[in-house]
């Protein structure tokens, strides 16, 4: 493997959103809180800047938290950046082999070893040429899981503050967790501060001290979330192929970053045999990257073996185009897996079943897209092997969905079984899925109580005011 001749970081342009917009949401009491910790954190970080450091801006729920997060955080007075290294396909194998690890996975079952860690050294050394000319002393740097943490140590050298952000993790340790660990060891031990979804993702020598819990939250008026009426629902769907339309180019705005207007223009690649489905159909969606761990197969299993077809309802799978995500080089082969099994079903189980692969060069134009498919879906779906924090999760708790998830990671933290969704013990455990799927299709009744109260979780917990709160305790910490 040989590293880049020549990197050059990619720096992506933040909005600033004032939090004030959330008050309608939250109420007064929760605005003045946020408003003194907004005030505090300012002080704290003396007009120091906030530079976040990620592999890729696109994608996933870490660059989708980011745009959001950073947004509000410029929105109240701090200098917050947001950078994005670069690598080579040697590089993000390994990076993605060291992120299965701390899921406790083998992954692509590769080497963590001596050729390993000086290929992934070189290329954060050649990064890091380029960073170390934009931090300043006294600024906060936030590394964000596996990929950058290696540039710890320089920029600690250049007088800032690191703070680890690890996104990913594992309920129980193993084998694989332990030698992903070993492996990160001596670039994060020297971290100023930890900061991980739940308190058992922490590192094993970090000390209690270091360590801050901070669940990612939803931004209620980004283009994936902010509402849509049912009508626009059914348009933008009809119009991108994923439900049975005219092809009529619809006139359904969204909301940029920015506050601009956006228009979908372009449609979905679906496979499908037959036609979309009805408007009238139920439709069980999961949404989320091409990854093993989110187990899109073992969704399509366990609906195409052990949900009743009588009931009519399809299945499908959507995520995103598989060159739009950068650092994983997994999601080709797992999008051809997917096609494969998709393939080996019987025609008219086929017929019930879509992947669609959503266009990722507009991103405002893909979070439009997958608001309209969890608001018309009858039923959510996040069937992972692990999760760090069920992003996709929050987001159909937003919309009053009603969930089928497996009871792993942060997955266990937003939703109470029986109360906000229905949880699968046992992540592969296909027919109890299948089952819990069956069971909210023949019971209306329970799957609208649950989403409602699902809704009124995700208002209370996740939302930015309370994310914003704790970084800005963490802020004034390391001041």
């Amino acid at each position: 493997m040989s590293a880049p001749t020549h990197t050059r970081i990619q720096e992506v342009e933040v909005q600033a959103l004032d939090a004030a917009r959330l008050e309608s949401l939250i109420g007064a009491e929760r605005m003045a809180r946020y408003e003194e910790v907004a005030d505090a954190a300012q002080a704290s970080l003396a007009g120091h800047a906030v530079l976040n450091v990620s592999s890729t801006a696109a994608g996933g729920g870490v660059a989708e938290m980011l745009h959001t997060l950073l947004a509000y955080v410029r929105g109240a007075g701090i200098d917050a950046r947001w950078l994005v290294i670069q690598g080579d396909p040697g590089f993000f194998a390994i990076t993605k082999r060291i992120h299965n690890g701390l899921y406790g996975y083998p992954g692509d079952g590769g080497s963590l070893g001596q050729a390993e860690r000086k290929h992934y050294e070189s290329v954060l050394q050649r990064n890091s040429e380029e960073l170390l000319a934009l931090v300043r002393r006294g600024d906060v740097v936030l590394l964000h899981d596996p990929q950058p943490v290696g540039l710890l140590q320089a920029i600690k050298r250049a007088g800032a503050k690191v703070v680890w952000r690890c996104h990913v993790g594992r309920d129980r340790p193993n084998e694989w967790t332990q030698r992903a660990w070993e492996f990160l060891r001596p670039y994060a031990q020297e971290a100023d501060a930890y900061v991980v979804s739940r308190a058992c993702f922490a590192p094993p020598w970090a000390r209690a001290e270091q360590t801050f819990v901070i669940p990612p939250s939803l931004d209620p008026f980004s283009a994936k979330n902010e509402p849509m009426s049912r009508r626009n629902v059914r348009m933008a769907l009809g119009y991108v192929g994923l439900l049975d339309g005219d092809g009529s180019p619809p006139i359904v705005p969204f909301t940029r970053v920015d506050g601009s207007p956006g228009r979908i223009n372009r449609h979905v690649d679906i496979l499908q045999s037959g036609p979309p489905a009805r408007v009238d159909v139920p439709l069980v969606v999961q949404t989320s990257r091409w990854d093993s761990l989110k187990d899109m197969a073992g969704v399509m299993e366990g609906f195409t073996h052990h949900v009743d077809p009588s009931l009519g309802a399809h299945l499908v799978l959507a995520g995103p185009a598989v060159t739009g995500v950068a650092d994983d080089p997994e999601a080709g082969e797992v999008y051809d897996d997917c096609v494969a099994r998709w393939r080996a079903l019987p025609h008219a189980t086929r017929g019930r079943v879509h992947l669609a692969c959503v266009p990722m060069v507009d991103p405002g134009e893909n979070a439009a897209i997958i608001n309209a498919l969890q608001r018309h879906a009858s039923i959510v779906v996040q069937k992972s092997l692990a999760e760090g924090f069920g992003l996709t999760v929050t987001e159909a708790m937003w919309k009053s969905r009603p969930i089928v998830a497996s009871a792993v990671g942060g997955i266990a933290d937003q939703i109470t079984d029986g109360e906000h969704g229905l949880l699968i013990r046992d992540p592969r455990d296909v027919q109890a899925f299948g089952a819990a799927v069956e069971r909210l299709l023949r019971e209306p009744q329970l799957a609208a109580r649950l989403g409602g109260t699902a809704h009124e979780r995700a208002a209370s917990e996740f939302l930015g005011d309370r994310h914003l709160e704790q970084w800005g305790e963490l802020f004034a910490r390391l001041g």
